[in-house]
């Protein structure tokens, strides 16, 4: 049975998009599972970054449309695959048979109440996945969820679905593999609902394309789309830091008071300024984050 549309009753229009780099390998087996899991060749895109292995080949021996993405870096093959169709539900999964087919139906099945369902990856096979990972996994999304306001526990996974309408006016920042983030980012900042569901994680086939290095982009393109979703929040907390300097300032005026007997009145006022001015700039990044999440409440309900 084609999956349904819960809170409209019909059948469900969607398509899943598979961006690909030289995956000739890992394409073969995930179509092989995509198309035995009852998901039709016709509702399958591959999204191709420049292959040279022969990656656009293995789609067409399966009976599925292979298109070139426009420029480079998997942000832009998400771009291109919402450009290319104009399904209601976006499904996306990396193509080297990490994310089980199977899981397709799950993130369809929530499809209705949600404007994304990503796909948390919680039962994770032996040696997919480094602990360098998982801990930067797990930092990056308590991030996210602090400046956003949301409850996620793996917004870097990389098999969700999403309403096509929901982020029909986004604007493509990000560049690689952090555009997990943005779309979420800007789901959430535009009143969208937001789910997860639990889902297993695999050995991906062929070369892991995912360093370290990646991280460390993925951490600064959170941080970028923090500063550009949240300005405000940031602009204090900048100035909030005046309490490091301001603290150790203050100790040294009171250490030299006690114990020498030499009173610093100019220094020990610059301390207080500091102190005063980063603590009440601390204040006000919090009421900043208070303020983004009441907006997107506000968002929400103005939404249902």
């Amino acid at each position: 049975m084609a999956p349904r549309d819960c809170a409209e009753g019909r059948a469900l229009d969607y398509v899943v998009v598979l961006p690909t780099l030289n995956e000739r390998e890992g394409l073969a087996a995930t179509l092989d599972e995509l198309i035995a899991s009852g998901v039709p060749r016709d509702k399958i895109l591959v999204v191709d970054g420049g292959s040279t292995d022969g990656t656009c080949e293995v789609a067409a021996r399966a009976g599925v449309r292979c298109i070139l993405q426009e420029g480079r870096g998997k942000a832009m093959a998400v771009k291109t695959a919402l450009r290319a169709v104009d399904a209601d539900v976006v499904v996306f999964m990396d193509a080297d048979f990490t994310y089980p087919a199977s899981h397709v139906r799950d993130l369809l099945s929530l499809i209705g109440r949600c404007d994304e369902v990503i796909g948390a990856r919680k039962r994770v096979e032996p040696g997919a996945q480094k602990a360098v990972f998982r801990l930067g996994n797990w930092a990056l999304t308590k991030w996210f969820n602090l400046i956003f306001g949301t409850r996620l526990s793996d917004v870097l996974s990389g098999m969700y679905a999403v309403r096509r309408n929901a982020v029909a006016e986004m604007d493509f920042a990000a560049s690689g593999f952090s555009i997990e983030a943005e779309i979420a980012a800007y789901v959430a900042s535009t009143g969208g609902e937001i789910c997860e569901v639990p889902i297993a994680y695999r050995r991906r086939i062929g070369r892991k394309k995912l360093g370290v290095r990646h991280g460390f982009q993925i951490a600064r393109d959170i941080a970028l789309l923090s500063l550009r979703y949240n300005p405000v929040f940031f602009l204090f907390l900048g100035v909030a830091l005046l309490v490091v300097p301001g603290f150790y300032l203050a100790a040294w005026v009171a250490y030299e008071w006690v114990f020498n007997g030499v009173k610093h009145f100019v220094w020990g006022i610059i301390a207080a300024a500091l102190l005063a001015g980063g603590i009440s700039s601390g204040a006000m990044a919090l009421l900043a984050l208070y303020l983004k999440r009441m907006e997107i409440r506000i968002l929400r309900a103005l939404k249902r």
